[in-house]
């Protein structure tokens, strides 16, 4: 079970960081990088917070 929670989550976190910025920006709007960023602090917040919830020892 954890491996497949595992992957799924990678799986969408990975979506998350590549797809976002494509659908978000059209070429050449000059926020591609600060879009990029963003993007990816929500992405590690909400990955933390999975962690936090579900995989964490306590």
């Amino acid at each position: 079970m954890k491996g497949i929670s595992k992957g799924l989550l990678g799986s969408v976190m990975a979506m998350a960081l590549s797809a976002s910025p494509a659908l978000a920006n059209e070429p050449g709007g000059g926020y591609e990088g600060i879009t990029a960023m963003y993007v990816g602090f929500i992405a590690a917040i909400l990955g933390y917070g999975v962690y936090d919830i579900f995989f964490k020892k306590s």
